[in-house]
């Protein structure tokens, strides 16, 4: 759904300024932010990629630059982005407002994963609460973690990841929910942590044999890992069910500061049917967030 503002051309533009130019008026403070006429109409989007922004990665400079989440959910939709992700359900009135949804809630379990048994009940009842908010807004995905080896052999931790999304399965069933375990790296970012690469997060998803419980394939963290980033996509598309981007390496700009070809990534994304969300979570590196944002967001309009 892209956001779009009913009436004449004169109530748009009024609209336009009363909530983009009003709400940064701070910009002239740190001069160059996202030229403020690229947000006086919609952006149209090929649209074949759903386009999520990771909210994380621009809390700091939203709040560096005075700009408010309205602001930003309302940057975002005329970008021609679908969601904004990892929001707390306090904001996701906001994000209807503009016509976007949160593709991918959080869990709350901080480090504790599901490799330890005794994490299981704590984890999955903050899980199931997680479903029944994502589910009531009626969101697609919610996040969870592995957690980290900590001496563990991977075969255990995968085993006992298994008896806890089997058990969540059918709840997330019922929800209309997809659980993601999310695939991270353990050379840099996350050290030690345990589902850290294509083999390990494909046998996880077969063995539970469930449509609502996948994968988040985060494109930076699979390429830190050194994993055939193109080949996972091909190959293993029944085991995605939303990515992450982030510049390899650095997890800055998807552009040509990096190594991967993301127009390429996306391509094949497009051809394996994928019908969920990317998230663009790279962390940007130059001074206008939102402008590099919208040259992402262009990069993987295919």
């Amino acid at each position: 759904m892209r956001y779009s503002v009913s009436g004449n051309g004169r109530e748009q533009s009024a609209f336009s300024r009363r909530t983009l130019l009003g709400g940064m008026a701070g910009a002239a403070a740190f001069g160059a932010v996202w030229p403020l006429g690229g947000l006086a109409s919609a952006t149209e989007r090929k649209g074949r990629i759903k386009q999520s922004a990771c909210f994380m990665c621009y809390k700091a400079y939203l709040a560096r630059h005075n700009i408010s989440f309205d602001q930003f959910a309302a940057a975002c939709a005329r970008m021609g982005l679908r969601s904004i992700e990892q929001t707390d359900p306090s904001q996701w009135p906001t994000l209807k407002k503009h016509g976007l949804i949160c593709a991918m809630s959080t869990h709350h379990c901080g480090p504790k994963g599901l490799n330890r048994i005794k994490n299981h009940d704590e984890c999955l009842a903050k899980l199931r609460q997680s479903i029944d908010v994502t589910s009531a807004a009626g969101f697609p995905n919610v996040i969870t973690m592995s957690g980290f080896r900590e001496g563990m052999d991977d075969e255990e931790g995968l085993a006992n990841c298994v008896i806890a999304l089997k058990a969540l399965a059918p709840y997330a069933e019922r929800k209309r929910v997809t659980v993601c375990l999310e695939l991270l790296n353990s050379v840099h970012d996350h050290k030690d942590y345990m589902a850290d690469s294509t083999k390990w997060c494909v046998e996880l998803v077969h063995r539970v044999g469930s449509p609502r419980v996948k994968v988040l394939y985060d494109i930076y963290h699979a390429g830190m890992m050194k994993e055939d980033v193109l080949a996972d996509i091909q190959h293993h598309s029944d085991c995605w069910a939303h990515y992450h981007t982030g510049g390899v390496p650095g997890r800055h700009e998807i552009d040509h500061t990096q190594t991967l070809d993301y127009a390429k990534l996306m391509r094949a994304i497009v051809a394996t049917g994928f019908s969920g969300y990317v998230g663009q979570e790279f962390n940007p590196a130059r001074p206008d967030a939102l402008k590099s944002l919208e040259q992402a967001v262009t990069l993987c309009d295919v």
